[in-house]
């Protein structure tokens, strides 16, 4: 069996999001997304987080990958390049336990959404070609070098062409689909030969091999605004990816009933209580305004509530819903079987909406799973779908929009 290390190379010191490596993305810490990626590999033997950082060693062994040892600061500096980041791995490996791969995969952390079977592709473009020394991710550019320019030294001259194309005599000039296509590298994977590292003292040696990915999966996060784009992309369910957890559902082509949790859902999750123990909470009057529309095109909705409330009563019926309340804080799974059985409607064609640990029974009965923006970790992990906004403030309006338009799609 051919030894396959999977490197993760993951230092504390990240500037653009400070300790982005253990921030939460989409439910889990961003370096678990690229642990799975090698747990999840068939082929891979074996994976390692080389960092300089105690906190996130404890947490890459938290979600299965091994660290053992810790990067010297002398290879974690803001210009360290990957490089030497892999030799020092290697030569540890070596001098400690013998141990020498004959391949090494990179998983950069911040190219955390990849394609299922990704790595394992790579893997046997390498074991195909032996002439090959590395294999390198990458996707058709957005943009096309034939089209760039050079300036002259200080932009007032003229400027020149940055390539050439062999035939064509001003590609700049030319149909873009008449250039030769040009891809860009991602951060997705690297396979590489051991050797290179250690003989040709390079990351990608002399023949570097292609693996061509959907531009779809194109995530590189370096800023703030990345990190909620990219986010948004994992919870819209679009894409099959490897996830740290369970594979998320799509959205089910039919739906016939959508079940609202109350408290965190409908509501912003707070109450407010005067002095004679009178309860109230705050919603937000747009949730309600196209569920209507849905029943209207044969989608019900109900509300599930763990405890018995004069409130839940009161919204319910003003916004037109059914209320089931006091199902019990531990009984909501049971509860939403005996709601389908009573309603004749198949898990299936069901959605069901949460933000709290009890919910997450029902999670598992409905045909899909929908967190609101500020749901509990455990349920944003659980979720198929995570909306952008939070309980009370918008969230149901959203999910009907995303519902309506599905629904318009399939006309």
């Amino acid at each position: 069996m051919t030894d396959i290390l999977a490197l993760i190379p993951a230092r504390g010191g990240s500037k653009g999001i400070p300790r982005k490596n253990i921030r939460d993305f989409a439910g889990y810490p961003l370096i678990a997304w690229s642990i799975a990626a090698g747990q999840k590999s068939s082929l891979v033997t074996r994976v390692i987080v080389s960092t300089d950082d105690e906190e996130i060693a404890a947490l890459a062994r938290q979600f299965g990958a091994e660290t053992p040892f810790l990067r010297p600061a002398e290879f974690s500096q803001d210009n360290t390049t990957d490089l030497p980041v892999f030799q020092h791995a290697l030569a540890w490996l070596k001098e400690h336990e013998g141990y020498i791969p004959e391949i090494v995969v990179q998983l950069r952390p911040t190219s955390p959404i990849r394609p299922v079977g990704m790595v394992d592709a790579a893997i046997r473009v390498l074991l195909d070609h032996p002439e090959a020394d590395c294999v390198r991710g990458v996707v058709p550019a957005g943009q096309n070098p034939h089209k760039m320019w050079r300036l002259a030294e200080g932009g007032s001259g003229p400027m020149k062409p940055l390539l050439d194309v062999p035939g064509i005599p001003e590609p700049y000039n030319a149909p873009r689909q008449s250039l030769p296509p040009i891809y860009w590298q991602t951060g997705h994977i690297d396979a590489i030969r051991t050797k290179s590292i250690l003989e040709k003292h390079s990351l990608t040696g002399d023949v570097i091999y292609p693996l061509v990915i959907d531009p779809r999966y194109t995530v590189d996060i370096d800023t703030p605004q990345d990190w909620s784009r990219y986010e948004h992309l994992v919870s819209t369910g679009e894409l099959e990816f490897v996830s740290p957890g369970r594979t998320r559902r799509p959205m089910p082509e039919k739906i016939e009933l959508i079940v609202l949790d109350f408290d965190g859902v409908i509501t912003d999750n707070r109450v407010y209580t005067d002095q004679d123990g009178r309860e109230m909470v705050a919603a937000s009057r747009s949730d309600s305004l196209l569920l209507k529309t849905l029943r209207e095109k044969g989608v019900e909705t109900v509300i599930l509530s763990s405890e018995p409330n004069p409130v839940v009563a009161a919204r319910a019926k003003k916004i037109g819903l059914e209320s089931v309340q006091g199902v019990g804080i531990q009984a909501k799974g049971p509860a939403l079987m005996r709601l389908l059985e009573q309603e004749n409607v198949p898990a299936a064609r069901v959605v069901y909406v949460g933000n709290d640990l009890n919910d997450l029974p029902c999670f598992e009965i409905a045909g899909w799973a929908v967190a609101v923006a500020d749901a509990y970790p455990e349920v944003l992990r659980a979720a198929d779908f995570v909306l952008s906004k939070t309980g009370g403030h918008g969230a149901v309006r959203e999910l009907c929009e995303i519902i309506l338009k599905k629904l318009e799609e399939q006309k």
